[in-house]
């Protein structure tokens, strides 16, 4: 049991790992930002979080596109403010102070990265954001479902079918339906076959993340997520232009410091 945890683990790794790397690569050296062409009774009461799971694709696309991926990360991980702010003010849940420091940590890391980013772009902040907030938000109604509802599978493939709709439908009026025309690399090899891959390991990506919650603890998945994120940043920094400044870096470390007593809290919980 240990090592299949282990081979689940590992391959979230792989999956997690490959789709950054892929999805910066396509929308920053390719520069094709132009998210909708990427996608992919209970069902009713699921809609609005569909509604949020297209947020956070369009808005982490736009952000992505702008920012090194240790930044967008960090930004990410904000979106666990929103959700232990909700627990603590409106269902007066109990709050360990692990939790309360970590929440400080992650808020300290994302409000200074601004000050110190060189790379500083607005739009990309902005879109973060917006990515962070819809996270927030999809998580929360994601611990609102009634147990046994709707399983993590069903929920994934609601979510990728409405986003195809909306955002097929939301091409013309964005403008993105007619400016992909224009698109430097729409008839190159690479540029079909890394969206291929940016779809694949999409799917990937979501099937292993199903399945790794399905088999460990809150606490347990949670420090395989840390661990992915950190190869993640790493290699990207390696392999995209990103400047790093000294106090860049001890945001990063802040933010990091951050995730990681929360993953202390949640297995100090269970």
């Amino acid at each position: 049991m240990c090592m299949r945890r282990c081979l689940v683990g590992l391959t979230f790794c792989t999956c997690y790992l490959a789709s950054y790397l892929t999805n910066k690569y396509v929308l920053s050296v390719l520069k094709f930002t132009y998210p909708t062409l990427f996608q992919g009774s209970d069902v009713l009461t699921w809609l609005p979080a569909s509604v949020l799971f297209v947020g956070i694709i369009y808005a982490g696309s736009r952000a992505l596109s702008r920012l090194a991926i240790p930044v967008f990360l960090t930004l990410h991980n904000v979106a666990e403010v929103i959700v232990c702010g909700h627990q603590k003010c409106f269902r007066k849940e109990k709050t360990s102070p692990a939790k309360i420091c970590s929440v400080l940590f992650l808020l300290a890391a994302a409000g200074c990265l601004p000050f110190s980013d060189s790379q500083f772009d607005a739009d990309g902040y902005f879109w973060a954001v917006i990515h962070l907030f819809c996270i927030g938000a999809y998580k929360i109604l994601q611990k609102s479902q009634k147990p046994h509802a709707l399983s993590d599978i069903d929920q994934q493939y609601l979510n990728y079918i409405f986003s195809v709709v909306l955002l097929a439908f939301a091409s013309h009026p964005t403008g993105d339906l007619l400016s992909v025309l224009d698109f430097p690399f729409l008839y190159f090899y690479r540029f079909h076959g890394s969206c291929c891959a940016s779809g694949f390991l999409g799917f990937f990506l979501m099937f292993s993340t199903v399945k790794l919650k399905s088999l460990m603890a809150p606490g347990q998945c949670a420090a395989w997520i840390l661990f992915a994120k950190v190869i993640t940043a790493g290699l990207s920094i390696l392999l995209f232009d990103t400047t790093l400044t000294r106090a860049t870096v001890g945001c990063l470390l802040v933010g990091g410091l951050g995730e990681a007593l929360l993953i202390f809290s949640e297995r100090k919980g269970s």
